[in-house]
């Protein structure tokens, strides 16, 4: 069964996507290294790894440790630098078809708007996603995402550098959440993506060491799931009409539909990506019947938990 005609397309303020379904940075690469599994351009966007303007090494060895319903990841933001990107990987992303979001990191907020200034002519690129908040760095990261302060400094010095929609990606660890996602927005963010990973650590009991090299990591997958989904609850209810991206565990069309109630406007698929490359797409596919089925629009689906009394949406129903 396929879904009715517009059925999926969502808006996100100025950004326009054919699904409200994508791939979080960090766990599919750059897009590329998925070709044999999905069809790139059935995916309502693909947010690349973290780019930054020089190639990156990231952190040395062990930086990936699996926990019970999740994962602690401290890879360090590795990346091919910028100039590779728009020379390697972006023409190719666009021969497939795909819907590219540049997620973007720098240590200083000069690296940062260097960074989207070296993307603003490039060809094939639907937004670019401000990483405030990845936890596995010693500098920059969620160094601004932790402070409001700091968020709105660096959001408006990019926002002026850059004429595409402009997402910016919270950090759960960020003492008041709501606040960073307030100055976020008020400093020119378009959309907001939350949350990034949660600082956790694993440690070998035999030897009394961190199981990572970094000593601490971001941990992702379905043991944060019920946190993010309360931190986009909370978002959207202080922040009402911002458009929201929902990121944490999501496997299953169920984890797409909590999500899409609690108030974002689209998703972003992470960890699960390691273990079904190809869930992004079947993901699309499901989402496609069940709005098919019940006659809704994915964007009929957006916030129904703050509703007075959401009713149920049964197979068949006229929506």
């Amino acid at each position: 069964m396929v879904a009715p005609t517009g059925a999926l397309p969502v808006r996100l303020g100025p950004l326009e996507l054919k699904n409200p379904i994508l791939t979080a940075s960090g766990t599919f690469g750059y897009g590329l290294e998925f070709q044999d599994f999905v069809d790139l351009s059935r995916i309502g966007g693909i947010c690349t790894k973290g780019l930054s303007l020089e190639p990156h090494a990231g952190n040395p060895p062990a930086r990936i440790w699996e926990t019970p319903s999740g994962m602690l990841n401290a890879i360090g933001l590795q990346n091919v630098g910028i100039a590779a990107f728009l020379n390697e990987k972006l023409p190719r992303l666009r021969e497939l078809g795909a819907t590219v979001i540049a997620n973007v990191w720098g240590d200083l907020e000069e690296d940062y708007v260097a960074v989207v200034r070296a993307l603003e002519e490039a060809e094939g690129l639907a937004a670019v996603e401000l990483n405030i908040s990845c936890p596995n760095v010693e500098r920059g990261g969620m160094l601004f995402g932790n402070s409001p302060p700091a968020t709105a400094s660096l959001v408006a010095r990019v926002r002026a550098a850059t004429r595409r929609p402009l997402i910016v990606k919270l950090s759960p660890n960020a003492p008041d959440l709501v606040e960073s996602a307030r100055a976020a927005r008020d400093a020119g963010a378009d959309v907001l993506s939350l949350v990034n990973t949660f600082v956790g650590m694993a440690i070998d009991p035999e030897t009394a060491r961190p199981r990572l090299s970094f000593g601490t990591g971001g941990l992702s997958g379905p043991a944060i799931r019920p946190l993010a989904v309360r931190m986009v609850y909370q978002v959207a209810k202080a922040l009402p009409g911002t458009p929201l991206i929902g990121i944490g565990g999501i496997a299953d069309l169920s984890d797409v539909l909590e999500f899409l109630a609690a108030g974002a406007t689209a998703i972003q698929v992470g960890t699960s990506n390691f273990r079904d490359p190809a869930v992004s797409v079947r993901l699309v596919g499901e989402l496609e019947a069940y709005c098919a089925s019940r006659r809704v629009t994915a964007a009929d689906l957006v916030g129904r938990a703050h509703g007075p009394a959401p009713s149920r949406l049964d197979a068949g129903a006229e929506g």
